[in-house]
């Protein structure tokens, strides 16, 4: 079941409504996905550290039960939240998260962002910054001499998070992606707990699409990979990810 809920949403009242139906979920509980626009609010991880939250703000800051640092959420941005059973779909967390983030870049590639990509050993979804230039291809530098050489790599940036729970196999917590947002609100964090790391959104990647769109989009792209047959079920239940908190 994928459902909307009332937007703007405060995170306090919506994490606790996750973890009332993940409690009281039975072998028989369909899973849910629940699509939301939070007020804004500063959300701490279970490996949340204080110095990461870089300056005192009037936006709120509410320490969760999820995998992960500090992040923001707020206007602009469209968060799903996965309740998922993941004995009745076949996989483990490690794939979880991959399946997730694969939705994303196919969200991010149906845009028009057709360079999503992961970041070795930095859970999300990230584009090359600064974008080039429409109808580009491969940046490069004219040297003094006049020889060509290739454009030193760009920064990688964050356009999409997660952070998710696992409670007796069920996943609560999930994922956000920037659409059109106030960004300035990042620069009072380290962004999943990264010194410097620029976040950015959709609109600022030159793409212009409504909330409802893109998260309409992004549920049908979850549902596609969370369903579908595992590639792997021998891979380990075991393997951590540091989006991920399990118990």
């Amino acid at each position: 079941m994928i459902r909307w809920l009332p937007r703007p949403s405060d995170y306090q009242a919506t994490w606790e409504a996750m973890r009332a139906f993940t409690a009281a979920r039975t072998p028989d509980t369909p899973d849910e996905l629940w699509l939301v626009e939070h007020s804004p609010v500063y959300t701490q991880g279970l490996a949340g550290k204080p110095e990461h939250l870089l300056a005192p703000s009037h936006i709120p800051v509410v320490q969760s039960d999820r995998g992960g640092q500090v992040t923001y959420h707020g206007p602009g941005q469209v968060v799903a939240y996965v309740l998922l059973d993941l004995r009745r779909v076949g996989y483990f967390v490690k794939e979880y998260v991959s399946r997730v983030e694969q939705a994303l870049i196919d969200t991010l590639a149906e845009f028009g962002v057709n360079d999503a990509q992961r970041k070795a050993g930095a859970p999300g979804v990230y584009v090359p910054w600064p974008r080039p230039a429409a109808g580009a291809g491969q940046n490069f530098l004219e040297g003094a001499d006049g020889s060509i050489a290739a454009a030193p790599p760009r920064e990688l940036a964050k356009i999409a998070a997660l952070g998710i729970k696992v409670h007796k196999h069920c996943t609560y917590h999930g994922l956000a992606l920037n659409v059109a947002m106030d960004l300035s609100p990042f620069d009072g964090i380290n962004p999943c707990g990264y010194a410097g790391l620029r976040t950015v959104d959709l609109s600022a990647c030159g793409i212009h699409v409504d909330l409802v769109t893109a998260g309409e989009r992004l549920a049908a792209h979850l549902s596609a990979q969370l369903l579908a047959t595992p590639a792997d079920p021998s891979r380990s239940a075991t393997t951590r990810d540091p989006s991920a908190a399990v118990e």
